[in-house]
């Protein structure tokens, strides 16, 4: 379990946990600043097929070379749209042999939340780069491999929480980081959409890292989290399912609160039944909020002050992939590393501890 830590030791061992994973990559194997890095992902579902691919042609320092897949059908589509040649392309037996490939360095794992430990973990053992998408892992000793395999192999990790790229976010973080308004009170945030999915969905089923806390809730766990700049120190949360012949094993809704050092609270709720999409934080000076908070494109926000946080104009995730291959290409440390989304998953399983024991508060 986390220990609960203040803003000045979280960024401290933020820091020191970003160098451990982003330093001493071997000079042989630091790329040109002035080529794109390869990128290969792995799984073409929906997030890769309507953002990744088509973010990917608009970035600066990345570009896609390589796919791997279990769908051979949708194979001629991507060489055919992307130009992907036939030595770019795997599949998940075969993914290993990307080590043989120089094409690609960077290997993006968009699998189902169970089978990130797997890829990511064949990619860095490849020497290539990882990114993975959020929620890292199911588990704590998930994570913990995947960060393990990634320095013991000298490559970055860095996990997908475009959010944290996002300007409108960064300024939330920086208010707080700041004390623009003064010291943080209380924080809310709530992400979350009404599903209609098909009954064998990954995101209905537990054991594929289905559900709304795994999918969604991360939302507003890694946004309170940064904007606070803290750890908590107590938790407890309530697990709930009304559609149970949809979510047969899987929560359908998650509430949540958070004790932060200095007697500051959070309340998180996150949902696949309803939609929601807010960060509101208070402090001793004024107030600041994000609504929404986590969309594809239209966050914005405003101050007590009157400050208007107007939205993001570009490509949420061209400027994620573009900010991490940066900083592989320049050997500084990821804005997201592996023990960011390890930080995550600890909560989401204190959150479900807590949920099976009637929802009483965790020491964490």
């Amino acid at each position: 379990m986390i220990k609960g830590i203040s803003r000045k030791q979280f960024i401290i061992q933020s820091g020191s946990a970003v160098a451990m994973t982003a330093f001493g990559f071997p000079n042989i194997i630091l790329p040109n600043r002035k080529k794109k890095l390869g990128v290969a992902l792995v799984g073409l579902g929906n997030y890769s097929t309507h953002l990744l691919a088509p973010g990917l042609q608009l970035t600066k320092h990345c570009e896609l070379r390589g796919i791997v897949t279990g769908s051979p059908e949708k194979i001629p589509v991507w060489q055919e749209r992307y130009s992907i040649p036939d030595r770019n392309v795997y599949n998940y037996e075969t993914m290993h042999q990307v080590a043989a490939n120089d094409d690609i360095d960077i290997i993006y794992v968009v699998t189902p939340p169970s089978l990130h430990a797997t890829y990511s973990i064949i990619g860095a053992e490849a020497g290539k780069h990882v990114w993975c998408e959020k929620p890292m892992a199911r588990t704590v000793e998930e994570c913990e491999a995947i960060i393990a395999a990634a320095a013991k192999n000298r490559v970055q990790l860095t996990i997908g929480y475009r959010m944290q790229h996002e300007p409108n976010t960064q300024t939330i973080i920086r208010y707080g980081r700041e004390q623009t308004y003064g010291s943080i009170k209380q924080v809310k945030s709530g992400a979350g959409y009404r599903a209609y999915v098909p009954e064998d969905d990954w995101r209905l089923r537990l054991a594929m890292g289905g559900g709304a806390l795994y999918d969604m809730g991360v939302y507003p766990i890694n946004a309170v989290r940064h904007a606070i700049g803290a750890e908590p120190v107590s938790i407890r949360g309530e697990q709930i399912t009304e559609r149970t012949d949809l979510f047969v094993d899987a929560d359908e809704y998650t509430v949540l609160e958070m004790e932060f050092p200095g007697g500051v609270y959070a309340k998180c709720e996150t949902s696949m039944g309803d939609s929601i999409n807010y960060l509101d934080i208070e402090c001793t000076d004024g107030d600041y909020y994000l609504r929404p908070f986590q969309a594809y494109s239209g966050v914005r926000g405003e101050t007590s002050s009157g400050t208007v946080l107007e939205p993001f104009e570009g490509h949420q995730q061209a400027l994620q992939m573009d900010n991490d291959a940066l900083a592989i290409k320049e050997n500084s440390p990821p804005l997201v590393p592996g023990e960011d989304g390890l930080a995550d998953i600890r909560i989401v399983k204190s959150v479900m501890e807590s949920s099976a024991a009637d929802g009483r508060w965790l020491r964490l």
